[in-house]
């Protein structure tokens, strides 16, 4: 068994099917709405509280909309 990759692949970006990274899927998106997703997608993998992440997923969808309204 081969020791975690915590800066490559950490297990908490690196849950998903088909070998799919949560950083794939972020670079998709804008800066904002990319962490927003990765805070999202890492709720409770990385510590046993969602809470935080979720928080901080909150903040960025909020400043996506500001950034959206003063378009």
């Amino acid at each position: 068994m081969t020791a975690e990759d915590e800066v490559n692949h950490p297990s908490h970006y690196n849950w998903l099917p088909r070998a799919v990274e949560v950083i794939d899927i972020t670079e998709l998106l804008s800066f904002s709405l990319g962490n927003a997703v990765k805070y999202i997608l890492r709720a409770g993998r990385k510590t046993k509280d969602p809470l935080t992440d979720l928080r901080k997923a909150a903040w960025y969808i909020n400043r996506e909309i500001e950034r959206l309204e003063t378009m």
